[in-house]
């Protein structure tokens, strides 16, 4: 019985002692040529053959296997492109695609040949010399990846080219719990992959340096590696791994809330067994219709944490496997390994990195059941004849229904105070009659966003919170306007932010020669012109508005803002009355 037959009955008749990065998820069995999803996962080249294809299925699709292979065979004779395969991870159900070339073309998961050559090591008994073939393999050359026998590791170590190998005894290496192998090319047996071909981008052989890439600048793996493996590093010390801290703590967050709602949807329901005991039949039957409305309000607050629990919990497992992944692709891996390994890596930790959900733990702030409470005095009809009293309360805030008043939210001007206020609303669109609603409003500016504005949000314990501000720079804002750390429905919102106020300089009047008691030199900020040897806007001149007017800026509104220089220069170059002479 071979290694790989012991190895798969053990493994079948539940011996759970076998490393779990050594065995298959699909087949539970030992990887055999591993490899890599774009997800990060490894599975069995033959298990992700026979994952069930998410895609289109090909015409004549429900004729048989034979027929289908006939039909590929024949595209492949006639040059056709081959097709695309979509399948579902087993793992994380994260939709992947599979070359058309097959699972083959996939990327090899080295660390996990690295796994299942020290389960073999450690689970079968002494292995024998790779050299002579005949003795009990005691050591093993760093270098050459070779297991020798005592006597060819005497031979090994009197080589002049050998005698500086690294060579250590597999019993220490067993210890240790690592067992590199080298990467061979699959273009040229028995050849390690030592180089790498920077324009293909690729880790290559001697030969292949020699032949397919000789017009190619080939370098040493250990002189490209640190640059790649940085990328990665980056990746997950900057980005990834305080996403992963934060998913941590929003999962604990959210499960705590559960059961906190639990235990307040519990106490509710006993406050209502109490108060019903003293009732007959009637009263009877109002609590069990109490406990009824109750047990749908915490189906359905249960249900919404459920989901958000759910989406939480799936994307920590995605972040969590890309960063295990990397840390011991970094930690345990081969030039060569992480070289190999590094496009799907980083593509894989790049698209988690970029994920559109990533909640802080601050803002987190589910349903934990705070808004149901029991209202024994309150009227509740009748039932059965008899008047009853005790009801449900479960007004909650609704987002959607959220309104904000006042022309605060959408302008305001530089240095002047701006208003609004938010009223929190039920699902029915009523207005909920309490405070204490966790507000936060985040006022930032578009195009600097160290530039944030102070905010001051007053409860008026009615269900409106009034909220103020002071802009100090002009321009477009961003308003964040957040109940519960969820934003109310049309937030984020646009307010623009005008400059200060510009008062009237000049005089309001229908013509600056007459208003200034006849001065030759006076000068108006309209465009008209006037001849004679005076300057000065006349009446009803070439250029004249034809009605009272601002010296300082031509403009013919009373109540008005006074143009700014630029604008007056776009009106005239020199901003002033043109004159002409006669």
């Amino acid at each position: 019985m071979s290694q790989w037959e012991r190895k798969e009955n053990a493994e079948r008749e539940g011996n759970g002692s076998l490393n779990r990065r050594a065995v298959c998820s699909v087949c539970h069995r030992l990887y055999r040529d591993p490899k890599l999803l774009p997800c990060l996962h490894t599975f069995c080249s033959d298990c992700i053959g026979q994952l069930e294809s998410l895609s289109a299925p090909p015409p004549g699709g429900n004729r048989g296997d034979a027929a289908r292979q006939e039909e590929e065979e024949e595209e492949e004779e006639e040059g056709a492109p081959a097709r695309t395969v979509t399948v579902l991870c087993p793992q994380c159900d994260t939709e992947v695609d599979i070359p058309p070339l097959g699972p083959g073309a996939l990327t090899t998961d080295h660390l996990a040949l690295d796994e299942v050559f020290l389960e073999t090591l450690e689970t079968d008994g002494p292995l024998g010399c790779d050299l002579c073939g005949e003795g009990g393999a005691e050591s093993r050359c760093e270098v050459c990846c070779v297991n020798l026998c005592a006597f060819c590791c005497q031979a090994h170590r009197r080589q002049k080219r050998t005698a500086s190998h690294s060579v250590q005894r597999l019993e220490e290496l067993k210890s240790s719990g690592r067992m590199s192998r080298p990467v061979l090319c699959s273009l040229h047996p028995g050849q390690e992959l030592r180089l790498f071909c920077q324009p293909c981008d690729l880790p290559v052989c001697l030969e292949c340096a020699a032949t397919l890439h000789r017009d190619h600048r080939c370098c040493p793996t250990g002189d490209v590696v640190h640059r790649h493996g940085d990328r990665i590093r980056e990746l997950v010390a900057e980005r990834l791994r305080p996403r992963l801290e934060r998913l941590e703590e929003s999962l604990k967050k959210v499960e705590l809330s559960q059961e906190a709602l639990q235990a307040q949807v519990d106490a509710t329901a006993n406050e209502v067994r109490v108060f019903a005991r003293g009732y007959a039949s009637a009263v009877e039957s109002h609590c069990l219709s109490l406990l009824h409305r109750l047990e749908e309000l915490r189906v359905q607050r249960r249900n919404q944490l459920h989901l958000q629990r759910a989406q939480l919990h799936q994307t920590l497992l995605d972040v969590r496997g890309g960063v295990e992944f990397a840390e011991r692709l970094l930690t345990c891996g081969s030039n060569a390994e992480i070289l190999s390994a590094k496009d799907v890596t980083l593509r894989r930790l790049t698209g988690l990195a970029e994920s559109s959900y990533d909640p802080h733990p601050a803002t987190v702030a589910p349903d934990d059941g705070s808004s149901i409470s029991f209202m024994p005095k309150e009227p509740a009809g009748e039932v059965e004849g008899y008047p009853v009293v005790g009801v449900i309360n479960s007004k909650a805030v609704d987002l959607n229904k959220c309104t904000i008043e006042g022309e605060g939210l959408q302008k305001a001007r530089e240095g002047q105070q701006a208003r609004f206020t938010l009223v929190c609303r039920d699902s029915a669109g009523e207005q909920v009659t309490r405070g204490g609603e966790h507000i936060l409003v985040s006022i930032v500016h578009k195009d600097k966003k160290s530039c944030t504005v102070e905010t001051s949000v007053i409860d008026n314990d009615d269900g409106s919170y009034s909220v103020s501000y002071t802009p100090e720079e002009p321009g477009a804002y961003s308003v964040w306007v957040c109940v519960k750390a969820q934003h109310v429905k049309g937030s984020p919102f646009l307010l623009s932010v005008r400059r200060k106020l510009r008062r009237h300089a000049g005089t309001f009047h229908c013509c600056s020669f007459c208003s200034s008691g006849g001065a030759k030199e006076a000068r108006c900020g309209c465009p008209g012109t006037m001849p004679g040897g005076f300057r000065g806007c006349g009446h009803g001149h070439k250029g004249h508005p034809g009605k009272p007017h601002w010296s300082c800026c031509g403009s013919t509104v009373e109540r008005s803002e006074c143009l700014p220089a630029s604008v007056l220069a776009a009106v005239s170059p020199r901003g002033h009355l043109r004159t002409v002479e006669l």
